[in-house]
């Protein structure tokens, strides 16, 4: 495991150093800008803002809530230490996630399978394209990811029985901590705490380990602290309440416009995203705006429900894109290959591998740890295929199949072994 971390921490060192001290547009990493300049704009003490007009419909030295307020503040933390300088927090990103990420996919691969199967799983996070390219970045893909890990991990160990759970106030206030944090990264992530919620009950209840209420509601209760602050400050800014972002309307009306028909195209330029805003409605502040644009993509799925259906449907293929494209470049595509596109096969054979042997009933098997991964790929798949699709949102979902990759990487080398161990 030392030597994973430590390929895993060189690997992502060396994409630190080779993207460097500025920030420039590179395949699937446009954010990184937004992030840079917002974290200047804090800095100057100009506070959540931009100096001029900015993507998607942010008006000079007007509020912003599109963007993360965790992730700019820790970009506010570095600069404000080592000065403004990108390569600083690349590195200190790279060394958290690097030894992290590798960490709680073994720990998870240990406990819902053996420690070889840890192992392996470990070694191929470390060694993921995505992963490497991604913590180099400044974006919130990375923390993120390690977010959702962490808190798959500590609902599994939370539902565990007693004599193996520890203590279980602490899990239920580390569970709702991490879960802040990946909300505060992403939002989005909301969407699945029910679920992870629903899941503990089921757990502990069929494993003759009942949870009590505050063990659900302490997670909750953490979560409202950390969200809070940040509501509180965007109704002092917008005069209107905005729960914590304001980029979900934006991705609803782009993700489900007519313009696509049936067919949806998962990345258009930004002249083409501002062509389809309305224009008689981007006088409004960009809260009031996300909340029009929500409604008015709510608006497209009722008026045509099946063109909706049918446009979701299209976006599976763009969601679990692994080939080269001739339109992408030597980058994207390397990446897209050296990791989905080799370990997809592995991830599906795992999957069939933990679940060829059923040792559980039908609502049992519901309420093993490894359900909670297949439940939580689903539903953020899902959640991604009925609202708006990027291959890069995907990477959770690989983080959490990896897992089953291990599985299929101990078995074909047990299978290995034997045959090499036989006579002749």
């Amino acid at each position: 495991m030392l030597l994973i971390l430590l390929l895993s921490l060189l690997l992502r060192g060396a994409a630190a150093v080779y993207l460097g001290d500025e920030v420039v547009v590179l395949p699937g990493t446009s954010d990184q800008l937004s992030y840079h300049h917002l974290a200047l704009r804090v800095l100057d003490g100009h506070g959540f803002s931009f100096g001029e007009d900015w993507w998607p419909a942010t008006r000079a030295d007007e509020p912003t809530a599109h963007w993360s307020f965790l992730y700019t503040l820790y970009l506010v933390a570095v600069y404000g230490i080592f000065g403004p300088h990108p390569l600083a927090a690349r590195l200190l990103q790279a060394v958290i996630v690097g030894l992290l990420q590798p960490w709680l996919i073994y720990q998870l691969g240990r406990q819902l399978f053996n420690q070889k199967v840890g192992l392996w799983a470990a070694l191929l996070t470390a060694v993921y394209a995505y992963f490497i390219y991604y913590a180099a970045t400044l974006m919130t893909e990375p923390f993120y990811i390690s977010a959702i890990l962490g808190a798959l991990l500590l609902a599994i160990r939370l539902a565990r029985p007693p004599e193996v759970r520890g203590n279980r106030l602490l899990l239920s206030l580390a569970l709702g901590l991490v879960l802040g944090i990946a909300i505060l990264l992403r939002q989005l992530f909301l969407l699945f705490v029910p679920f992870l919620l629903v899941w503990m009950f089921w757990a502990s209840l069929r494993g003759h380990a009942r949870l009590r209420l505050i063990h659900y509601a302490l997670p909750v209760a953490v979560i409202g602290v950390m969200i809070v602050p940040f509501s509180i400050y965007n109704f002092q800014r917008f005069d209107q309440f905005v729960l914590l972002n304001t980029n979900s309307g934006f991705a609803f009306f782009w993700g489900n416009h007519p313009y696509y028909g049936t067919q949806f195209q998962s990345i258009l330029s930004e002249e083409e995203y501002q062509s389809l805003l309305p224009e008689d409605q981007l006088y409004l502040d960009e809260a009031a705006l996300d909340k029009e644009l929500l409604r008015r993509g709510m608006q497209f799925v009722f008026e045509n429900p099946g063109r909706y259906l049918q446009l979701s449907l299209s976006r599976i293929p763009a969601y679990f894109e692994f080939l080269p494209k001739a339109e992408s470049g030597t980058l994207s595509n390397l990446s897209r290959v050296l990791s989905f596109g080799i370990l997809w096969p592995f991830m599906l054979i795992g999957l069939i591998l933990a679940w060829r042997r059923r040792s559980h009933r039908f609502w049992d098997a519901l309420a093993t740890p490894k359900f909670l991964l297949v439940l939580f790929a689903l539903v953020y798949t899902g959640i991604h295929v009925f609202t708006w699709t990027l291959i890069r949102y995907r990477l959770p979902v690989d983080a959490v199949l990896l897992v089953f990759a291990g599985v299929a990487f101990d078995w074909i080398a047990t299978f290995l072994f034997s045959r090499g161990k036989q006579p002749g």
